[in-house]
């Protein structure tokens, strides 16, 4: 699965021995690591050539409805 990097990982980070790619960069994980990644807000998926060519999106606020006991 091809993600880009929405956020820079601290230095000195590695997978597999491997430097994490900087933020606004693409890498093709697997489809699980990379869809723990997209999740927790931390890279977004890349579903086509076009969209790789694209310059880095903003990440998405969350949309969850407020907790009860407001009003």
């Amino acid at each position: 699965m091809k993600i880009r990097m929405l956020v820079d990982m601290p230095e000195g980070a590695s997978r597999n021995g491997q430097p994490w790619p900087a933020k606004g960069e693409d890498a093709d994980l697997p489809t699980a690591d990379a869809a723990h990644l997209v999740a927790s807000g931390v890279a977004e998926e890349i579903t086509d050539t076009e969209d790789a060519e694209q310059a880095p999106a903003e990440p998405r606020r969350s949309r969850r409805k407020p907790t009860g006991g407001e009003e």
